[in-house]
């Protein structure tokens, strides 16, 4: 697993159409659009060996925790983001991990995961200290 993160005053997103997927997830009213303020944004890409590694969504976690400490937040967008380069995972496996990170991460922070195997409509406004750009390989 790969993620860039991005501190941002504000995140809003609208999905636009289906990404050439296979896997998607079906629209509805409460994920077509959302968006939070004062938010972690995580651009991720889950890995082929990560299908082999069932300690990457722990060392995940433990990343994401410690830029949430330091940067005092409790919001957290979780968007799958096929382009950051590694040999990428089958889309089932890469739906799962995210759906597994959202419910790992659930109830310690707000989440908000855009619906998987679609084009979004981004509005970011990220802020600009020397924590505000993170990237990470797990």
């Amino acid at each position: 697993m790969r993620f860039l993160s991005f501190h941002c005053e504000n995140f809003r997103y609208k999905t636009t159409k289906r990404s050439r997927s296979s896997i998607f997830e079906e629209l509805n009213e409460n994920n077509r659009e959302n968006g939070l303020d004062n938010v972690l944004v995580l651009f991720i890409s889950v890995e082929k060996k990560d299908e082999d590694n069932p300690d990457f969504l722990q060392k995940a976690v433990f990343e994401i925790e410690k830029i949430t400490k330091q940067l005092k937040i409790t919001n957290i967008v979780l968007l799958s983001f096929a382009h950051l380069f590694g040999k990428l995972s089958n889309p089932e496996f890469s739906l799962k991990s995210l759906k597994d990170l959202e419910n790992i991460l659930n109830g310690k922070y707000v989440i908000l995961r855009p619906p998987f195997g679609w084009f979004n409509e981004l509005e970011i406004k990220a802020k600009g200290h020397p924590l505000s750009r993170i990237s990470r390989k797990i």
